[in-house]
């Protein structure tokens, strides 16, 4: 039944009678009939619970904002751990800080940069003696085939020195001198490629990372899946290359872009990388892992409040690819 508004001469029917309401009674009927009807309390929506911190298999690990480099998760993240092929992110970052680098120029193939594999039983581009190959082609076969023969080419070109052992060894000192200039004293390398005792923090890696990928022509090079590229060969005719990115991440995790894998039986399974997701970029450090990619996928959904490392499904690589 409708409350309607009383006035002072307002009555009420009970049982049949007609009373008459007094004066008072009639104010007071009015106030309330004046008087919203109270509305009903609103239940306390509930908290959204914060994403719980990922558990990964590496020993080391570390994921930053790639705007920002803000730290977002970490895992043992300021303990120097071997870095394997990483390293190679340094040899990059010291050739394309060089002042007026020329990506063009040819770099003819020594044998030594093929001895040089066999002898430490290194990943390879396959790199043939007599071939001349660009910078930038030899950027694409350090860092997606993971050649040490590349690297070691890069080395000898960007060193300096009368013999190729004087060049290397001054790049390397170059790799040092960088780690001091980017803040990250807790990192070393005693190689161009990795197979020595290189080292770093999976938070110092993934630093460098970030700052590498600054640069135009390496993020181009880091999310190729594959690049195919030819060469003048020593007999006069064109090599064909083709290499393949050994990150798996890239073209299985929405967003990956990036970076570099690296093995060693010291160092074990570990990867630095890198995804973005609208205005949002996320770099990371995984170090000694029996499941990098999957350490990988977590620490990404982490940074990005997403759920799809369930769903997974890594990216196949060509049989011929190097494993690193």
């Amino acid at each position: 039944m409708t409350t309607r508004t009383f006035t002072a001469r307002a009555a009420a029917v009970t049982g049949g009678v007609l009373l008459a309401l007094s004066p008072l009674t009639a104010q007071a009927a009015q106030a309330t009939a004046a008087t919203p009807a109270a509305k009903p309390a609103r239940l306390a929506q509930p908290t959204q619970p914060a994403q719980t911190a990922p558990t990964v298999a590496a020993k080391g690990a570390a994921l930053l904002d790639g705007t920002s480099g803000d730290a977002l998760f970490g895992k043992d993240a300021d303990t120097a751990r071997p870095i394997a092929s990483t390293a190679k992110i340094m040899v990059a970052t010291v050739v394309l800080d060089t002042k007026g680098v020329d990506l063009e120029r040819q770099v003819p193939v020594r044998q030594e940069y093929r001895d040089y594999v066999t002898k430490r039983g290194a990943s390879t581009a396959d790199l043939q003696t007599g071939d001349k190959v660009t910078v930038r082609q030899l950027l694409y076969a350090a860092l997606l085939p993971s050649g040490a023969d590349a690297a070691y080419a890069l080395a000898d070109t960007f060193g300096t020195g009368p013999t190729s052992t004087e060049r290397t060894t001054s790049f390397i000192a170059k790799m040092n001198s960088k780690a001091g200039e980017l803040g990250l004293p807790h990192t070393g390398f005693t190689t161009f490629d990795g197979t020595g005792s290189d080292s770093s923090t999976p938070r110092e890696l993934a630093k460098l990372a970030r700052h590498a990928m600054r640069n135009d022509t390496f993020r181009t090079v880091v999310k190729t899946k594959q690049y195919k590229g030819e060469a003048p060969a020593a007999n006069g005719r064109t090599r064909y290359y083709t290499w393949n990115n050994t990150n798996r991440l890239l073209g299985s995790y929405d967003g990956a872009i990036g970076i570099k894998t690296g093995t060693t039986t010291p160092a074990g399974e570990c990867l630095v990388f890198a995804a973005t997701r609208g205005d949002k970029t996320l770099v990371g450090t995984i170090l000694n892992s029996k499941d990098r990619y999957i350490d990988a996928a977590k620490m990404l959904d982490y940074g990005f409040g997403t759920n799809t490392t369930k769903t997974l499904k890594l990216r196949k690589l060509p049989a011929n690819t190097p494993r690193d």
